[in-house]
């Protein structure tokens, strides 16, 4: 599935199946309600939105440009804590840790400092202090993908009910063209910036790695796969 993570043009090297195992142990809800279809088509979105998210691939890469997920552990061009724009400073609950920055790290470029304190609360790790360890610790940086994967955050819904047949929209999802399928994990991860609108290259992108996870688990991508129709929270 990942021909690439571990090209020297890649920093994939701390993503492992054994790191994903481990990740899996704390949410055995994950991949595991419904029916065998459906578990599978929800193990394809989960890998179809980390490896957007961690892509190094390009439309003429060796192996199609869905063959390089998991190709980086952190936000390029943020290394070194290059990157203190994703401190909320207003924050008091989480507060950013002095010489530490909070950009995108792990699977699911995990980002600003309030989502770094709440899964470390969830996880048993000091983010807040060591964000670095997203990047560095070979289950935390799959397991940080799967708590934002499968923790809801009022008014959204997380992605394992969305994917699991978990969740029914209310009248007022419904009236925003928000109903479950793959789209509405792309509306749950990004859709301030990629939904309710014409479909942007961010999207297909996302698909096209959804499309081949399905392929490979052997079911299909379901209803609902885009979400230009709906409209973001």
């Amino acid at each position: 599935m990942f021909l690439h993570k571990d090209d020297p043009a890649c920093k994939g090297s701390i993503y492992t199946y054994a790191g994903l195992v481990a990740a899996a142990a704390r949410y055995p809800a994950f991949g595991c309600e419904g029916d065998v279809a459906t578990r599978r088509r929800e193990v394809a979105a989960f890998l179809a939105q980390i490896s957007h998210e961690t892509t190094g691939g390009w439309p003429t890469a060796p192996d199609g440009p869905y063959a390089w997920g998991l190709c980086f552990v952190e936000e390029v061009g943020c290394e070194n804590n290059a990157c203190p724009q994703y401190c909320d400073a207003g924050n008091q609950q989480y507060p950013c840790a002095p010489g530490k920055t909070y950009h995108g790290r792990g699977a699911i470029q995990l980002s600003w400092n309030y989502n770094y304190g709440q899964a470390g609360d969830a996880l048993g790790a000091d983010l807040l202090a060591d964000p670095d360890l997203v990047a560095t610790d070979s289950t935390l940086a799959i397991e940080s993908a799967l708590w934002f994967w499968m923790t809801p955050q009022p008014p959204k819904p997380s992605a394992h009910d969305v994917m699991a047949g978990n969740w029914t929209p209310s009248p007022e999802d419904e009236a925003a063209g928000r109903l479950p399928g793959f789209g509405m994990t792309t509306n749950i991860v990004n859709g301030g910036l990629e939904c309710g609108q014409p479909t942007p290259p961010a999207v297909e992108d996302r698909v096209g790695f959804f499309e081949r996870y399905t392929g490979m688990l052997g079911t299909d991508m379901g209803e609902h796969v885009y979400c230009d129709q709906m409209q973001p929270y």
